[in-house]
């Protein structure tokens, strides 16, 4: 059974309609202790940092999603959620949850881009479960102003490039990390959605 996280910033709709079509066996909840009892974890989120942590915090939410972590299930974070388990994110000067070693830093202005930075983009990726059938330089749906800058080599699962190279997926153990959302990104995001929903 996977819990989904529901902390009022999350993309619920889109990855409840991608759970529902690959019939996965999933709840929406704000209850840490009904979280706690899932056998995987999916933390979703749009939105603002500080905002989201704040929520986190008060309702205890946070904790629970560290407590996952450390028990060794899966745990999927998704766009802002994804950014939320580095350490600290450069939006509001905001503490994360230090779930994965590195920061979160806007995007430079002077790039000669547009930010934020959105739509579809390819990735490159390493061999590991997640991107079990995904064939390298798939595409899939970006929207963010901030990017994962991943301290270590051996956290960085995916990149991407727009004006730099930055963390498109990271993975430390257990914990998986996409700063695109796999839910809006047809055949090659639901792919990556069936094989969280196949692991272990």
């Amino acid at each position: 059974m996977i819990g989904v996280v529901d902390y009022k910033a999350g993309n619920l709709k889109s990855v409840d309609s991608a759970l529902s079509h690959l019939q996965g066996d999933f709840f929406i909840s704000d209850d840490p202790e009904k979280l706690l009892k899932s056998d995987k974890m999916i933390f979703p989120g749009v939105g603002e940092a500080l905002s989201a942590m704040t929520v986190l915090r008060s309702s205890g939410l946070g904790d629970a999603v560290r407590e996952f972590a450390a028990s060794g299930k899966p745990l999927l974070g998704i766009c802002l959620g994804a950014q939320i388990v580095f350490d600290h994110s450069e939006e509001r000067d905001t503490a994360c949850l230090g779930l994965i070693p590195g920061k979160v830093k806007r995007f430079a202005p002077d790039m000669g881009l547009k930010v934020p930075h959105m739509g579809w983009n390819t990735i490159e990726h390493i061999d590991i479960p997640l991107f079990r059938g995904i064939p390298q330089n798939s595409s899939f749906y970006f929207v963010h102003s901030y990017y994962i800058d991943a301290e270590y080599d051996d956290n960085r699962a995916a990149v991407c490039e727009y004006g730099i190279s930055f963390t498109a997926a990271a993975v430390k153990n257990n914990i998986l990390a996409c700063q695109f959302h796999p839910e809006k990104s047809g055949e090659a995001g639901l792919q990556l959605i069936k094989n969280f929903i196949e692991l272990y």
